[in-house]
């Protein structure tokens, strides 16, 4: 039991936080090349974020296990978004920080997703059991650079203030 949840009913709903933070994060994603403010889908996906990290601990462990690793990482990268989003109203280079910090914990999810993938998908296990063969290496890699693009294009699409008055320091 977790949390008065089965193991079952808690992974379930890790995973499902964790879709959740994917597809928000994706829906902010296209909203920053737009240069939109997407407020509720951004809290969203701070929040299913945050939830999917913070849940990632509770699971039983005896040592440090790369996925807390991963989970401090997206964090303190989650922590820094915030901090632009909501403190600094995305002023100054604050806007590119939150782009930057906000894109890497969603890659940050989707990395775990990926390797979740190849450790539960039959198919995808077979073709990296141990997660160290080739299939599995390239898709990360291939996951990493589009994001690493997406990153690029984000900061230079993403410029809100012009269109969004309510940025303006009160």
């Amino acid at each position: 039991m977790i949390l008065g949840m089965s193991i079952s009913a808690f992974t379930t709903l890790h995973v499902v936080l964790s879709l959740i933070g994917i597809g928000t994060g994706l829906v902010v994603l296209v909203g920053m090349y737009r240069s939109k403010l997407l407020d509720g889908w951004t809290g969203a996906f701070f929040a299913t974020t945050i939830l999917t990290s913070v849940t990632g601990y509770v699971f039983p462990a005896e040592k440090v296990l790369p996925s807390h690793i991963v989970g401090a990482v997206s964090l303190i990268v989650l922590a820094i978004a915030v901090l632009g989003f909501y403190r600094y109203h995305l002023q100054g280079s604050w806007r590119w920080i939150y782009v930057v910090t906000a894109i890497i914990a969603l890659w940050l999810n989707v990395f775990v997703a990926v390797a979740q993938s190849f450790a539960k998908i039959p198919f995808l296990h077979g073709l990296a059991p141990t997660q160290s063969e080739p299939p599995f290496g390239i898709s990360e890699l291939v996951v990493l650079i589009d994001f690493i693009g997406l990153g690029i294009g984000a900061v230079r699409s993403f410029h809100p203030a012009a269109s969004a008055p309510s940025l303006r320091p009160v």
